[in-house]
């Protein structure tokens, strides 16, 4: 079966319908990540996010698939030979989303060119035959060639290596169309405000329609915690004390800039920042991306902030690598994303001293909770968290599958190039459906604003074919408008709510209220609005 249309009172309608095999509650990567595996192992299975997918952690990462060249200092090679297996395995069941990059180390020092080079010829080594290209050493003169935009006085060279790049709000979308399609009950908006017990063992939870505010119950053999920073949340409810690990989230900011920048389709990493972390300087959407940050902090926010010490931060760093500086008004957009970063209880605090893999948990009650881990290998932790649910649960067990499923709107003829010029093929074969739209309404085909690729059509299909049910879904993640350009989102936000009111009949009220909103998240995106 080949889904096309991906519509809320359709999944509504299933969650009601039946009891589950398993309940999954979170609708981020690693959540969506376990409802593709669970079902396309043939168990029944259920999905339910509070908000929408992916609008936390996962749609605002760095946006790459890596294994983590920083790690080899610490010398986790096992964790990055996973990731570097996983992205391999990610490019290969989603190339309209995920594609090489080229990243170049800029050299100022001559030692770095042999640290480097021996460092990155280790990466290769342990991507093995699934490497995406082999590191090699540049000089000045090619590393200004290759690298339009970078910092030029006392370049010595360079050293050039791959990872990959991809859209992770558009690979949730089809994580979420891909689960749907092998029977997955999926709805969004919709939150757990109680979790169901059969003689002490958690057997599924109360939900809540965000839209109707009807509660729902829903059974389930076991149920999974895959809502990242907020997992305590649903751990609390379980009412055990869960002993052993804790979440320890930290913030990481990242600056959007025009593509001026970085004209190029490679991407910069610099090393070493003011506080030993790498930074990248990546090109994305016709932008040049600039991040991360790496702070501790104990605000649990659906939308974080940067700080104002964090944007000098990378406006500091990018200054050093960059021919030209940027400043605060070049700054398009800014967003920040928690990292759910696992810490033993007891063990010395600090986010660059905590583990990035990832740890799977049982309570008393069966629930199994999902922790720490990154985009790179939700994959992988979906299977490990599914194992552990078929036996926590009682479930027949069955082999994943998931390392061979090809994921929604798989086209190996739709491959990307570097820096995701286009936004149109990240939605490989789906792409005739928005088309066929164009043909009947040929004026949705055009751009709504100059700065931004979001025709009117994407907008429908949306609406129609994506779940998006409101203003701010389109504009931040089924688009990434307001991660592009906050100011142009904010512009053609009343039109892009004129179309999704017809779409789904809203009231002008209700229309208003939706840009009224968007606005008030949007401004957050704004430098001005950073506190």
């Amino acid at each position: 079966m080949y889904l096309t249309r991906f519509e809320r009172p359709e999944m509504l309608a299933n969650l009601k319908s039946e009891p589950f095999d398993v309940l999954v509650i979170g609708g981020g990567a690693t959540g969506l990540g376990c409802a593709v595996d669970a079902a396309t192992r043939g168990y029944r299975t259920a999905l339910v996010e509070a908000h929408d997918f992916a609008k936390g952690t996962s749609s605002r990462s760095t946006k790459l698939v890596h294994g983590g060249v920083r790690y080899l200092e610490n010398f986790d090679f096992g964790l990055v030979a996973e990731a570097l297996d996983e992205r391999a395995t990610m490019a290969a069941n989603a190339p309209h989303i995920v594609h090489d990059l080229k990243f170049i180390v800029p050299r100022y020092q001559w030692w770095e060119g042999p640290f480097y080079g021996i460092g990155l010829k280790l990466y290769d080594a342990l991507a093995g035959k699934r490497n995406l290209g082999k590191s090699r050493g540049l000089s000045r003169d090619e590393t200004i060639a290759v690298l339009r935009g970078v910092q030029e006085d006392g370049l010595l060279g360079g050293v050039e290596y791959h990872d990959a790049q991809f859209d992770d709000a558009r690979m949730a979308i089809a994580l979420a169309k891909t689960a749907a399609t092998a029977g997955t009950a999926i709805v969004n908006y919709a939150s757990v405000t109680e979790l169901l017990r059969i003689e002490g063992h958690t057997c599924g939870a109360i939900v809540r329609d965000g839209e109707s505010g009807e509660s729902i119950r829903v059974f389930a053999s076991v149920v999974i915690n895959a809502t990242g920073v907020f997992a305590d949340n649903v751990r609390a409810m379980d009412g055990i004390d869960h002993a052993g690990v804790e979440v320890e989230p930290a913030r990481g900011a990242h600056l959007v800039f025009d593509r001026s920048f970085l004209p190029g389709n490679e991407a910069i990493m610099v090393p070493h920042t003011d506080d030993g972390r790498v930074l990248f300087v990546i090109p994305w959407h016709e932008r040049a991306l600039v991040g991360t940050t790496d702070v501790e902090t104990k605000e649990l926010s659906l939308e974080p902030r940067a700080s104002a010490e964090e944007i000098e931060f990378i406006l500091r760093n990018a200054a050093r690598y960059l021919s030209r500086a940027p400043t605060h008004a070049d700054i398009l957009s800014v967003f920040a994303g928690l990292r759910p970063l696992v810490r033993p209880k007891g063990a010395e605090k600090g986010s660059k001293k905590v583990s990035r893999e990832h740890v799977v948990s049982v309570s008393e009650s069966g629930m199994v909770t999902i922790l720490g881990g990154k985009w790179t290998t939700y994959r992988r932790m979906a299977q490990d968290t599914v194992d552990m649910a078929i036996r926590c649960g009682g479930l027949e067990p069955r082999d994943c599958k998931t390392s061979k499923v090809h994921v929604h709107g798989y086209d190996a003829s739709s491959k990307l190039e570097a820096g995701i010029g286009s936004s149109r093929a990240l939605y490989g074969s789906d792409a005739r459906h928005i088309e066929s739209i164009e043909s009947s309404l040929p004026h949705l085909a055009e751009r709504l604003h100059p700065r931004l690729q979001l025709t009117g059509s994407e907008v429908i299909f949306a609406a129609t074919h994506e779940m998006a049910r409101t203003l701010e879904d389109v504009l931040a993640r089924r688009s990434r408008a307001l991660f592009l350009d906050a100011r142009a989102a904010m512009e053609i936000a009343p039109d892009v709510a004129a179309l999704l009111a017809l779409e789904l009949r809203w009231t002008p009220e209700h229309m208003q209220s939706q840009i009224d909103a968007f606005l008030v998240v949007a401004r957050g995106y704004l430098p001005e609005g950073v506190a």
